[in-house]
């Protein structure tokens, strides 16, 4: 059987993640110093331009390369998903883990924090405190989307946490008296790799098409360029009623590029998760074991003597 690495699908996601971020990094590089142009240039001569060989995605209705705006565009994108995606990771995880873990009374607050921050729309509530912030930059909204997309994540993390708790190498660790904090940390958490993956990689998704459909309607200043904010130029211009798909088609085609290689690559995080919870699973059952031998051994030698 093929490991997932070795799946195409798998490669092929990779392939596709990897390049955005190669993009994210070089493009603005590339494009100053290989491409000699400027996402910012206006070109009178060549207003609303089809792809040609001078631009081979055509030109905006101001004359600027859509190409260049594409490739400079993904960082601010990619950059954008990334912060939502570790941010609304990161919540999930630290409540919904901790939720689950230790119980209790603790569990029962941030369970119902939970709960409540579920009943509100995350969009609409992003656009709403958007809209009602004079400067809305893109770190802003980037956190912004992080802070209200964590409690659905955190729910499921919470379910998955209260049936390891119950599981023989928890109850092992307890009884052996393994601190709670520790557990979390290195026996629990290694347990949810997989998910905690997969849902960083859907976070990141997330957030670039919350980015994309803020700035669409109108959220927001133009202090980076996204692929959102060219959507949003675009559909200011009349991109869409005069035919001008050059200039909204490609960001709208990466922005489903980058969700196509995120679900690709989720096929292959359970697989290439398992086989290392197993292990995790032995090896704490190993040392609790040891640590009751020796507890044993230690009783033994007092009462004889």
């Amino acid at each position: 059987m093929k490991t997932s690495l070795a799946s195409g699908k798998v490669r092929t996601g990779l392939a596709l993640f990897g390049a955005f971020i190669l993009v994210a990094l070089l493009g603005p590089w590339f494009v100053t110093h290989v491409l000699h142009g400027d996402p910012h240039q206006i070109d009178y001569k060549a207003l609303a331009q089809p792809p040609s060989v001078m631009h081979l995605l055509g030109t905006t209705t101001s004359g600027q390369d859509v190409l260049a705006q594409v490739i400079t565009g993904c960082r601010g994108s990619v950059m954008v998903g990334l912060v939502s995606g570790v941010l609304a990771t990161a919540l999930a995880a630290g409540i919904g883990v901790t939720s689950g873990f230790l119980g209790g009374r603790t569990d029962h607050v941030l369970n119902a924090l939970t709960n409540v921050c579920a009943t509100l729309p995350s969009f609409p509530l992003t656009l709403i405190v958007a809209g009602y912030l004079t400067n809305t930059g893109s770190m802003t909204i980037a956190f912004l989307i992080g802070i209200f997309e964590w409690p659905g994540g955190a729910r499921y993390l919470r379910a998955q946490t209260l049936s390891l708790r119950n599981r023989d190498f928890a109850i092992a660790l307890k009884m052996i008296g393994e601190s709670r904090w520790r557990m979390i940390v290195v026996e629990v958490m290694p347990h949810l790799t997989g998910i905690l993956s997969a849902m960083f990689l859907r976070a990141v998704v997330a957030g670039v098409f919350a980015e994309a459909g803020l700035r669409f309607l109108g959220i927001g200043g133009g202090d980076t360029i996204t692929w959102g904010t060219m959507i949003s130029y675009a559909q200011q211009q009349n991109g869409v009623l005069r035919g001008l798909w050059w200039w909204f088609a490609p960001p709208g085609l990466c922005i489903a590029l980058l969700g196509t290689a995120t679900a690709l690559v989720n096929f292959g995080i359970d697989e290439i998760s398992n086989p290392s919870l197993k292990y995790s699973n032995r090896a704490a059952l190993r040392r609790a074991a040891a640590h009751l031998r020796l507890r044993a051994t230690q009783r033994a030698t007092q009462e004889a003597a």
